[in-house]
């Protein structure tokens, strides 16, 4: 009987756990644990998680209507096609 692929599942979870305790304050410890969320959502869907918060965030900036927010879910992202030189 094998659990490595189990023990490899969870372990992030412990450390993120462990991580958690340095928060700060309670405000800090709310952030933190969203963008821990949308990060671990992004692997989940195999999204790149630095090329979709910079996306999402540029089209916040760029005015995206918060009516919206689902188009903007990890699971909705398009990932950009890697240019050939």
């Amino acid at each position: 009987l094998d659990t490595n692929p189990v023990e490899n599942q969870i372990r992030p979870i412990a450390l993120t756990r462990k991580n958690a305790l340095f928060a700060g304050n309670e405000v800090g410890a709310e952030n933190w644990a969203m963008l821990a969320s949308l990060v671990a959502t992004c692997k989940m869907s195999d999204v790149n998680p630095v090329d979709y918060l910079a996306a999402t965030l540029r089209a916040i900036l760029d005015g995206h209507p918060q009516s919206g927010i689902e188009d903007l879910m990890p699971w909705r992202f398009n990932q950009p096609s890697s240019l050939a030189a």
